[in-house]
């Protein structure tokens, strides 16, 4: 099968796992204590008010009514009107995806770029201080919960150090660059504004590197599990057997093999990364959809709610299927089928 062709297939199996998290998000959404249309309306509504806003939102019609006209709009791209802001939700979902993702992909390559080497060295090291150091910075890592890692670290770097702004994405009363992909520090490169580049870079990587910290653990586990199993393999000792130097095995087929099981746990800790963003954000104070997702879930509006889950559900998606095309790249071997 084609890399084309396959992609159109998997593309299009993301179709029936985007209706059973609307099902899902929908009926949970409906289910769930409390009275939306009560607190958009006001606390001084009187009933033919509040009559006269759930017909305008659609809430006065039954259940299934209700899911066929939501799912109706999101072919359109459609995902509905907060009921708190009266704003587009898709509108808010393109003004504050760019922020998450931005935290998201700084936070996976602070993680692979210290829990790839981490995990090399443990296996390289077995059993030796190298090994155990690894290991006992990952149990480290991955035991304390990320909102207590968050606030020591922006009491720490940002209050008595001074090392990191405490909240925020850019300076206040600074203009941002021009935005072209909403990554501040790529569209401030692309406009080749280094100052605001630092700037930018200044606000994000606290709270990146507080976020990274689990993902940091299980790259560095997965990594080193790979390794040993790869070093342990006939074709390794056949290798060293008839010459070929130690780093070039290392590098050339030991990490290649390793890297496999490596890249699915990257991909999968990208959309944890996502999901645990809420509480990063909700502490450093960036303005992206966790923060977003927090205050919706405390006004009971759900319409942003359902339009976040479905934009994380699209983007674990999708993530997805690049990883296995990367399959592909590293290694040849594997087919497409």
């Amino acid at each position: 099968m084609s890399i084309q062709v396959y992609l159109v297939r998997r593309l299009f199996l993301i179709i029936p796992i985007l209706i059973g998290l609307s099902l899902i998000t929908f009926t949970i959404s409906r289910i769930v204590p409390g009275d939306p249309v009560g607190l958009a309306a006001g606390p001084q509504a009187t009933p033919e008010i509040r009559e006269r806003l759930a017909a305008e939102l659609g809430m006065d019609k039954s259940l299934p009514e209700q899911y066929i006209n939501y799912m109706a709009g999101l072919l359109r791209g459609d995902f509905g009107e907060s009921l708190y802001t009266r704003r587009q939700v898709a509108d808010d979902l393109r003004t504050f995806i760019p922020a998450t993702l931005e935290l998201t992909l700084a936070a996976i390559i602070f993680a692979s770029a210290i829990g790839i080497p981490m995990g090399i060295i443990s296996a390289l090291y077995q059993n030796k201080l190298p090994d155990h150091s690894a290991r006992i910075l990952s149990l480290f890592f991955v035991s304390f919960p990320a909102f207590w890692l968050a606030m020591i670290f922006q009491t720490q770097f940002g209050v008595n150090w001074d090392l990191a702004p405490v909240s925020g994405r850019f300076p206040r009363l600074d203009i941002p660059p021009n935005q072209i992909t909403g990554l501040l520090t790529v569209d401030s490169l692309l406009a080749l504004d280094f100052a605001s580049f630092g700037r930018a870079l200044e606000h994000l990587w606290l709270p990146a590197l507080v976020l990274s910290f689990g993902a940091l653990a299980s790259i560095t586990r997965i990594t080193r599990a790979s390794m040993l199993e790869a070093l342990n393999n006939d074709s390794v000792k056949t290798e060293r057997a008839i010459g070929i130097p130690w780093r070039v095995i290392v590098l050339k087929y030991v990490l290649r093999n390793a890297f496999i099981a490596t890249l699915t746990i990257i991909s999968l800790e990208f959309g944890w990364l996502m999901a645990g963003a809420v509480l990063v954000e909700s502490i450093f104070d960036w303005p992206g959809l966790g923060l977003y997702l927090v205050e919706s879930s405390l006004r009971l509006d759900f319409q942003p709610i359902m339009g976040i889950t479905m934009m994380y559900g699209i983007i674990f998606s999708l993530v997805n299927i690049l990883t296995d095309v990367a399959y592909g790249i590293i290694d040849p071997r594997i087919r497409y089928g």
